[in-house]
């Protein structure tokens, strides 16, 4: 006996509705796939950028600094003229072959008279200051024949001339006028002699005061 032929119908039947089953399947599949990459793409646009640090900003005070000029350094204040004392010849510390009279001069008081060479005047522990000295007026009177001199000395009677003046005649011992020296710039504290020199041995000046300047 020959089997019938199989059910070709059937079987076709079948196939289509498998085909249909996972063409629904793919779909949902895809349609899910969809889903998910759209959750992600939105996932990550909502995701914040990282930070960047950024430089701080100035603060006021330091733009202050920068913008300020840097100061000058700071300089010591320069030394002050010292304002000398008048030296009376009266009341130098030491003397070598000179007497004392009343004077004529303004002022009053004495004066340092009969002045020949090899006398001497000698001011202990004068302060000249930082500020140099560099001139000295003299009162003097003299009634001699020009010749002479009177040597400004330091700290001995032999020591370094600061100064000389030439003697000249004022017209009388008692005729005062004040003459001016030019001294080699002295600073520090120092003796100070006052040194007459002349070729003879005649008297030749007389001396009231002696005012050291800048």
């Amino acid at each position: 006996m020959v089997a019938p032929p199989p059910d070709l119908g059937g079987t076709r039947v079948y196939r289509t509705r498998s085909h249909r089953l996972r063409q629904r399947v793919l779909l949902a599949l895809a349609a899910i796939g969809l889903l998910l990459v759209g959750y992600l793409i939105g996932r990550w646009q909502d995701t914040p950028a990282p930070a960047v640090a950024l430089p701080p900003a100035p603060s006021a005070s330091s733009a202050a600094a920068e913008e300020s000029p840097v100061p000058a350094p700071a300089t010591s204040a320069p030394p002050t003229p010292t304002v000398y004392p008048t030296l009376q010849a009266e009341a130098a510390d030491g003397n070598v072959g000179v007497d004392f009279q009343d004077t004529e001069d303004q002022g009053g008081g004495k004066n340092a008279g009969w002045i020949a060479n090899g006398d001497q005047l000698r001011f202990d522990a004068f302060d000249f200051g930082e500020v140099p000295a560099t001139k000295a007026d003299v009162r003097v009177a003299s009634d001699a024949q020009d010749g002479g001199r009177m040597e400004i000395r330091l700290d001995s009677a032999d020591g370094p001339v600061i100064g000389t003046m030439r003697v000249t005649r004022t017209g009388g011992w008692q005729s005062w006028r004040t003459d001016e020296v030019t001294l080699t710039p002295t600073t520090g504290t120092h003796a100070v002699f006052l040194n007459f020199v002349r070729e003879d041995g005649a008297e030749f000046i007389n001396v009231n005061w002696l005012l050291f300047g800048h």
